[in-house]
C-alpha cells in the first residue's frame, strides 16, 4: 500500500464542514510518508507508542506533504495517510476557532504532532469506565492542558480522553495523527463543569 510520494488531495477530497463527522473522517487514501518514515515492524506486533510519535513528528516535517492539504476557512479538512505497521494516520487542517470536542479512542494508543500553527489539548488524567455509564462527575485535579506549537507533539495510551482546539483567531493549524490498532470506535462526550456525559459512540463506518 505504500508509494514514494503523497497523493495530492483534490477538491473532492475535502468534506463539507456541515457533514464532517470527526477529526478522523476518511476522505482519501494518501500513502504518503510510509516509504520514508514508516516502521518496518510486523503488522502482527504493531508499532509502539514511541514509533507512532516518531512517525507523526517526521511526517510533520515533510513540507511537501503538509502543503498538499487543502485548507478551508470554514471547517477542518483531512486526508488519510499510510501509518507505520498497519496503523491509522491522518493529516488534519484546523481553521481558527475549530476543535474536536471531548472524545476518546477506545483501546487504541496514539500520537499527534502540530506541523504548523498552534494547537491546545485539554485532557483528563483519569481512565473512564469503558461501558455501563451515561454521566460521570469528575473529581478535582484531573484536568490537564498543554499548548503544542509547530514541531511539538505527544503520545497517549488507551482510552485517553481529550479535546484538541485551534484557539487562534487568525492562523490555520495543521497536524499529523496516528493510532494503533486502527480506531475501533470513538466515544464523544459533552461537558458542563465537572459533569461529563456520553453523547454518542461512532464506529469506523461513520468516518470511512
Amino acid at each position: 500500500m505504500s508509494s514514494p510520494s503523497p497523493a495530492v488531495p483534490t477538491a473532492a477530497s475535502v468534506p463539507s464542514p456541515a457533514t464532517a463527522p470527526s477529526p478522523v473522517a476518511a476522505v482519501a487514501s494518501a500513502p504518503a510518508v510510509s516509504a520514508r518514515v514508516g516502521s518496518a515492524r510486523a503488522v502482527s506486533a504493531g508499532p509502539t507508542v514511541a514509533e507512532l510519535l516518531d512517525f507523526v513528528r517526521r511526517a510533520a516535517e515533510d513540507e511537501a506533504l503538509i502543503a498538499s492539504l487543502p485548507l478551508d476557512p470554514e471547517g477542518r479538512t483531512w486526508v488519510r495517510l499510510d501509518g507505520p505497521g498497519g496503523s491509522e494516520a491522518w493529516l488534519i487542517g484546523w481553521p481558527p476557532g475549530t476543535g474536536t470536542g471531548w472524545h476518546d479512542h477506545a483501546d487504541s494508543v496514539g500520537a499527534f504532532t502540530t506541523a504548523s500553527g498552534t494547537l491546545k489539548e485539554h485532557s483528563l488524567a483519569v481512565r473512564l469506565p469503558t461501558d455501563g455509564w451515561k454521566t460521570l462527575e469528575l473529581n478535582e485535579g484531573v484536568d490537564r492542558s498543554r499548548e503544542l506549537a509547530a514541531g511539538q507533539g505527544r503520545a497517549f495510551g488507551q482510552n485517553h480522553v481529550h479535546e484538541v482546539l485551534n484557539e487562534s483567531d487568525s492562523v490555520h493549524a495543521v497536524s499529523v495523527h496516528a493510532y494503533y490498532p486502527p480506531l475501533p470506535r470513538i466515544r464523544r462526550f459533552s461537558r458542563i463543569g465537572a459533569v461529563l456525559r456520553l453523547e454518542q459512540t461512532e464506529s469506523p463506518e461513520d468516518w470511512q
